[in-house]
């Protein structure tokens, strides 16, 4: 076992080494100045004009009404109070006054009907999370204004949910200017968040300036560049020539190289949770894994703490759960490694019969193919003969909608802290992972479970039936959660409170760690 991990520590190392380096591009902003921050991100936080959000919410360009806390629960933003009545059929916001879009337009209840109005138009989709008047607000019959600083939303079915759904990307708010006829964005995203979008050069940068209008604290930094460097060893190689001041985002570092950060000390590596769960789609739909004795064989044949130790030096959270541990639904069960109960399952589908498994990887992320390597050599214990294919994310995608595949190496994060909207999205037929991954799961009492809940007013008895949603889905693993990611940020120590949170890191805490001249 030690030689195969080594082994595959090597390859991942040479995988991300040598892969070329990217042109430098014109920016009309002064690079060479120190006050300037320089960062970047694996993918280009800004997508632009048809995307649902226009940029990343970790730019500080657009805010919610509702945001999260430290602990995942709804905390005020531009709604600074709101009442439920009738058992949630009827939510009432009140918005923040004194609050402006950075082009001067003021953040009122017409703003917030105009955003709705934009949602009504129908799906938008995103590089970041898909938005819509179904997606966030189901059963939504009505918005309205009640007065200049006050909306009222009403529902055809109790919604006791519905601050949780709104949080952060459930509830993104822009100027009204912003829209065309069919809600794309007409320009680049005007907000009223910390920072404003100076300059987007689409798939290499975007520069951020402070807004000094900014209704909160505002920021230290007045000016930041956020560039795209897919390539990891590119952005290594940034961070340590001077080039960038830190990395952020999904994928910022992989766990192997901010170790080897942490060896130089003009650097700093920190980590915080995150709301991205790793796990093994299997396609319950043929043999093997129809049969939930095959699935759970899987998951208990998995070392997940090895894993986790080994390839990703403990920068994760093994986990039984796909829901995912920052979620205020959350339950945990403790971890499971039984390779003789795995046996004794897997030969009571298989008999004496071996089985080929096809498992599908994303080819543009090193580190998967390592841990595919890894698991692949705990299946074939177990009768499973697994050969890896890497294959591009739209190539994936289309094979996982066909059903095309055995088992699939995905990943999630949390659009908001609805733990109703992952499950369902998991683990019921009309769920969209449900569904682009052909899982073809089936059990009555979970379906039964997942109705009874989005009626359900008392929190208690909410989570209990979420308790056993949960339950269910460790017994019957229809997915095999692995690891709860870590947020992991590297950065040059000219720059403090550079503290990643669950999701991104806030631009606005950044400053330098000393004067400049």
């Amino acid at each position: 076992m030690k030689k195969i991990i080594s082994v595959l520590l090597i390859i991942m190392a040479i995988v991300c080494v040598g892969c070329g380096s990217q042109k430098e591009t014109q920016l009309n902003i002064d690079r060479k100045d120190k006050n300037v921050v320089t960062l970047a991100a694996y993918r280009h936080l800004a997508p632009g004009n048809k995307d649902a959000y226009y940029c990343s919410k970790i730019l500080g360009v657009w805010e919610p009404l509702i945001t999260r806390d430290e602990n995942g629960l709804p905390a005020p933003c531009l709604a600074e109070k709101w009442e439920m009545q009738d058992e949630g059929r009827i939510w009432i916001f009140k918005l923040r006054k004194n609050v402006d879009f950075q082009n001067g337009t003021k953040f009122n209840a017409d703003s917030v009907i105009a955003n709705f109005d934009r949602m009504k138009k129908g799906l938008k989709r995103s590089n970041f999370y898909s938005l819509s008047l179904p997606l966030y607000y189901p059963s939504l019959s009505k918005y309205e204004k009640l007065d200049d600083y006050t909306v009222r939303l009403i529902f055809k079915e109790p919604n006791i949910n519905e601050l949780y759904k709104m949080t952060d990307f459930g509830s993104p708010m822009f100027a009204p200017e912003c829209f065309d006829d069919n809600g794309n964005f007409k320009e680049i995203a005007i907000g009223t968040g910390p920072y404003k979008i100076t300059e987007n050069a689409l798939t290499k940068y975007v520069v951020l300036e402070r807004n000094d209008n900014y209704w909160g604290k505002k920021g230290k930094i007045k000016d930041f560049i956020v560039r795209n460097i897919p390539n990891t060893d590119t952005r290594y190689a940034a961070l340590k020539s001077g080039e960038i001041d830190g990395v952020l985002d999904l994928n910022a570092i992989p766990p192997f190289l901010a170790d080897e950060i942490k060896k130089d000390d003009r650097f700093a590596i920190e980590s915080n949770k995150s709301t991205m769960i790793r796990y093994l789609a299997l396609n319950n739909s043929r043999f093997p894994f129809n049969d939930a004795r095959m699935r759970q064989a899987v998951s208990l044949a998995i070392d997940r703490k090895n894993l986790v130790d080994a390839l990703y030096m403990g920068y994760a959270q093994p986990t039984m759960n796909v829901l995912n541990y920052t979620s205020p639904g959350y339950k945990e069960f403790p971890l499971e490694y039984d390779l003789e109960k795995a046996k004794r399952l897997a030969k009571e589908v298989l008999g004496d019969k071996r089985c080929d498994i096809t498992y599908c990887i994303n080819g543009a992320e090193p580190l998967q193919k390592g841990e595919a390597e890894l698991i692949a050599y705990w299946l074939q214990k177990i009768g499973l003969d697994v050969h890896i294919q890497s294959l591009e994310y739209a190539t994936r995608a289309k094979m996982l909608r066909k059903g095309d595949y055995d088992i699939a190496r995905l990943q999630k994060g949390l659009a908001n802290g609805d733990p109703y909207e992952v499950l369902n999205s998991f683990l019921m037929p009309t769920g969209s992972i449900y569904i682009s991954s052909h899982t073809g799961y089936q059990n009555e009492e979970l379906q039964r479970l997942m109705q009874q809940v989005k009626h359900t007013v008392d929190e208690k008895e909410r989570q209990k039936i979420f308790d056993r949603v949960q339950e269910i889905a460790v017994e019957e693993e229809p997915l095999v959660a692995l690891f709860n990611d870590m947020n992991i940020v590297a950065y040059n120590k000219r720059l403090k409170n550079y503290k990643p949170l669950i999701y991104g890191v806030d631009l606005s805490k950044i400053e330098l760690a000393e004067e400049n001249d």
